[in-house]
């Protein structure tokens, strides 16, 4: 996986928005629906289109301190990627 610029700054595919299922936060996405919970929500709910990749990894890092920063940007660039193939995020 070629590593997301800096700059990179995530926000819903068109056709995608936040909804809800009960009391939980969904994903809405043309072919269906996703829930989020624990990081994940936390890694979506910046990804804004106005926050960059390097901002949403500091703001990440400081609310989940026990995780290094490197260990962060892997994982919020795996996720990403993962939803990106999934035509739910673009950068």
């Amino acid at each position: 996986m070629a590593r997301l610029a800096d700059s990179a700054r995530p926000r819903f595919a068109a056709g995608c928005r936040w909804g809800s299922q009960g009391e939980n936060r969904v994903v809405l996405y043309p072919e269906g629906m996703l829930r989020v919970r624990a990081t994940g929500l936390s890694i979506l709910s910046l990804c804004d289109g106005e926050r960059t990749i390097e901002q949403i990894v500091a703001a990440l890092s400081e609310r989940y301190p026990g995780a290094g920063p490197l260990r962060m940007r892997e994982d919020v660039e795996a996720f990403l990627e993962a939803l990106r193939q999934k035509r739910i995020v673009d950068y």
